[in-house]
């Protein structure tokens, strides 16, 4: 749901960013009503909305929910029910949390597109620290990322952290999009 950019042009990334904070009512509508409309007919939606994917009507009709609300939506799909319960992609990964709010990490459905999307929002980090950071143009910067073992669920889905997820997807056509978690 980004605009397309050149994630290597430090200045076209800062440019995207002032863009979606100058624009983020508008944005988040347009999201909004392309995720609706993508969705409406899922099991989980259709039971809500009827059919309508207008704002208003997610307003009124949709509840305001916690995970305790839909996790069971998530445990079918991960014992092999179709991904279209809850979505109209195919779901790729299971993301785990941290599990800090109650113990027992909570299970995110994560679409291919979705990976995309934060992998872009990802190479947005690095012209921040560029621009605000001194000393990080000249590559003087330690992070330390933990990745976690990976489990599966019955119906062969993967379980994994998100950073585990996105260092486990980084290939040579968008290892520059990662380009603050490896250097060489």
């Amino acid at each position: 749901m980004l605009t397309k950019f050149d994630p290597t042009n430090q200045k076209a990334c800062l440019s995207l960013l002032e863009d979606i904070t100058s624009n983020a009512n508008q944005i988040q509508d347009s999201v909004l009503e392309a995720i609706l409309t993508r969705n409406a007919h899922t099991e989980y939606l259709r039971g809500f909305l009827n059919g309508q994917v207008d704002k208003q009507s997610f307003k009124n009709n949709l509840p305001v929910v916690t995970y305790e609300d839909y996790h069971s939506y998530i445990d079918r799909i991960a014992n092999g029910e179709p991904f279209d319960l809850i979505c109209d992609r195919p779901i790729i990964v299971l993301l785990a949390s941290s599990g800090t709010s109650g113990g027992v990490p909570k299970l995110i459905p994560f679409t291919a597109e979705e990976l995309e999307q934060r992998m872009l929002f990802m190479s947005l980090y690095r012209p921040i620290l560029f621009k605000h950071i001194e000393g990080r143009s000249e590559e003087k910067s330690l992070m330390f990322y933990f990745v976690t073992k990976e489990s599966e669920t019955a119906s062969g889905l993967m379980v994994r952290t998100m950073i585990t997820c996105v260092l486990k997807s980084v290939t040579p056509a968008n290892k520059f999009i990662c380009s603050f978690v490896i250097h060489k």
